[in-house]
């Protein structure tokens, strides 16, 4: 079947080059020749055939880049600074930030000193309860004024957050059961954190003295199902202990012989031996020495 005039016509050197063809003829031999292109072909390839030729110039190329930029528009960096956003907008971000702080203001503003006395005071209430005393010296300590002190703790001893009395009757009580301190070492804890004679007598009468010799035999009933050794140092070492935890010297040794009489035949005929009048007298010579 002979070919289709207007085909061969297209396929000819001079006529449109159907799209992505390029014939044979439009060939040299250094390449593609623009004068057997059509006229938008030609001017491509002499285009690139003139830049094929230009040496290669990368500060040129930059400029050229530049030249391009509408004037005032500010170059967006790629990597560091993030997807297309402004070097200059992070530069001041960052700043504000300061040191690239999540978030972080550069600096804080200065706190009124009423309001950093109340935080200081929250903050060592979170742990325990205080009296009023430590709170003021944890406010001297931290560089609070006597006046904004006084102004804060009075305003929190009206509303009942300090109570020097409640603190008392529960460090007593606390104190007595959990550690087994009698009134002497409980009136010396009290005093050592503020509290005036006057309170602290009126929470230490609330134990009175069969509930301390009770607590007494306890702790010795206690230490004695593990103690070793002749009775006479077992004597001394629990009369020591209760002494340390502020029982009278009369109690103890009443206590500690009361309680080896009733453990075995060797620790009760050691403690039907023991005079515990003359003990106690003797210790409290030795104190009062």
């Amino acid at each position: 079947m002979p070919a289709d005039p207007s085909t061969r016509a297209a396929r000819e050197p001079g006529a449109g080059w159907p799209a992505g063809v390029m014939p044979a003829s439009a060939l040299g031999a250094s390449g593609p020749d623009p004068e057997s292109a059509p006229d938008w072909a030609a001017d491509l390839l002499a285009r690139g055939r003139a830049a094929d030729e230009e040496p290669a110039d990368e500060a040129g190329w930059a400029r050229g880049r530049a030249a391009e930029e509408p004037p005032g528009e500010v170059r967006r960096g790629r990597g560091r600074w993030g997807g297309g956003r402004p070097a200059t907008e992070e530069l001041r971000e960052g700043a504000q930030r300061g040191r690239w702080g999540a978030g972080r203001p550069a600096a804080e503003e200065p706190r009124d000193e009423a309001e950093r006395a109340r935080e200081i005071c929250l903050n060592q209430l979170a742990v325990r309860p205080r009296t009023r005393a430590e709170l003021a010296t944890a406010l001297a300590r931290r560089g609070i004024s006597p006046e904004v002190a006084v102004e804060v703790l009075e305003r929190y001893d009206e509303v009942g957050i300090i109570d020097d009395e409640a603190f008392a009757r529960a460090w007593v009580s606390s104190r007595h059961h959990g550690r087994g301190l009698a009134r002497r070492a409980l009136a010396g804890e009290l005093r050592r954190r503020g509290v005036d004679a006057e309170t602290a007598g009126a929470a230490l009468d609330d134990l009175d003295p069969d509930t301390e010799a009770a607590t007494a035999r306890a702790l010795v009933d206690r230490k004695l199902r593990t103690a070793r050794g002749e009775p006479e140092a077992v004597f001394r070492r629990l009369a020591g202990m209760l002494a340390r935890k502020g029982y009278g010297p009369g109690l103890a040794i009443r206590v500690v012989k009361d309680a080896m009489a009733a453990q075995s035949a060797e620790a009760a005929e050691f403690a039907d031996a023991v005079d515990a009048d003359a003990l106690a007298d003797l210790e409290s010579g030795d104190r009062a020495d």
